[in-house]
């Protein structure tokens, strides 16, 4: 079923703390339904369907839902890794159109820097998993598994490492004027290029921040929605796919994105050519780019000459992106950066970004997410937003 127009994004909240040692991952995420709430106007009362994913402890929304002394008759706990919170925006308007909830809580939290995450340790889904045997022997991390990706994209269409560096530079542009970010210093092509290589061609600044965090949003009906006193946020449309290995008949240089955005632009009923701001999942700078690609805002290959130059710098470049900095530099809590995406694309769509990267008269926007390994299986998730 379409869920364009059938529902709306009223509440949204991203927690500002970037480490949390004295905190609980369970209170991160109650303070960040909380923030959500107030950001709203509602109580907790008022929520009755509740979605959260592999990052909530215990058993998800049992948990939560008795942590948080919510009573609610839907819940959802996909896991899509860090994509999981866009399906879940999808999956909350589904779920309202079909009467199972009127108000829809989202959340997420971590504490991967407090935990010593860095991103360079040897990945194990659970020993039960199909791979496990073939690939976690041979020492497969994030960074190098993404890393692959960027070789082989480079080896296809000549992308270069100053091409992928601008992304970085885009995003540190950005995060100047954010308070929260974790990296708000302005960097040039040629410090990204300066610093240490991580897993070759990556360097330490095409790598995303490790932060604690979270954040959280609130879905509800369109009654609800129009009786608060926020700007209007409707869901025009939505698209998941997970991409895997298909027994070794792999396109490294394809993501998920081709599938989730094809879906999500046909059920909006609009084009890339339309969107006037991005919220792109950066994990990594590869990351960014393959997916621009892949939602059709260029074609395949010419990434690199599409993010160059400051293409994506708010007030300047043809497709404004992740202006609180992103994942690259505001924050990436969870390792699961799908949240942050949704809760920047609503802040532009009210006209509530930082002014100097307010994009003017933004009534369209798209958020993206991947979860997983960009190199071997991942799901993507996009949603396409307006101001009504």
């Amino acid at each position: 079923m379409s869920i364009k127009g059938k529902a709306f994004i009223v509440g949204a909240f991203e927690h500002p703390t970037r480490k949390a040692p004295d905190k609980s991952v369970a209170q991160l995420h109650a303070e960040c339904a909380r923030g959500a709430l107030l950001d709203a106007g509602l109580n907790k009362d008022d929520i009755d369907g509740y979605f959260c994913a592999g990052d909530a402890p215990g058993l998800g929304p049992l948990a939560m839902v008795d942590y948080m002394g919510l009573r609610v008759r839907h819940v959802d706990s996909t896991d899509t890794g860090g994509s999981s919170y866009l399906v879940h925006v999808a999956h909350a308007a589904q779920a309202i159109a079909l009467g199972k909830c009127n108000v829809a809580l989202i959340t997420l939290a971590g504490r991967p820097r407090s935990e010593g995450s860095s991103g360079t340790q040897p990945r194990n889904y659970g020993a039960s998993a199909p791979d496990t045997a073939f690939e976690v022997p041979y020492g497969i991390s994030t960074a190098n598994g993404y890393a692959m990706v960027a070789k082989r994209h480079m080896h296809e269409f000549g992308t270069t490492s100053e091409q992928l560096a601008w992304i970085k530079v885009a995003a540190s542009h950005h995060a100047q004027h954010n308070p929260d970010a974790m990296l708000r210093e302005v960097v040039t092509v040629e410090e990204v290029l300066a610093s240490p290589l991580i897993a070759d061609p990556l360097h330490r600044l095409d790598c995303c921040v490790v932060s604690d965090g979270g954040g959280a949003v609130i879905v509800a009906q369109p009654e609800i929605a129009k009786s608060l006193r926020r700007p209007l946020v409707k869901v025009l449309g939505a698209g998941e796919a997970p991409k895997g290995q298909h027994g070794g008949k792999i396109d490294l240089t394809t993501s998920g994105a081709a599938w989730s955005g094809a879906a999500a632009f046909a059920e909006a009923g609009v084009a890339p050519r339309d969107i006037q701001y991005a919220s792109i999942y950066d994990s990594f700078t590869i990351t960014v780019l393959m997916q621009l690609e892949d939602l059709g805002f260029c074609k395949k290959g010419d990434g690199g000459r599409f993010v160059a130059d400051g293409n994506l710098i708010a007030g300047s470049g043809k497709l404004p992106f992740n202006t609180d900095g992103g994942g690259l530099c505001n924050n990436h809590p969870a390792n699961r950066g799908g949240m942050t995406k949704i809760i920047e694309a609503v802040r532009q769509l009210r006209g509530e970004a930082h002014p100097k990267v307010q994009v003017p008269g933004c009534t369209l926007a798209l958020a993206q997410g991947t979860g997983g390994q960009l190199g071997s299986r991942h799901g993507s998730a996009t949603i396409i937003l307006a101001r009504e």
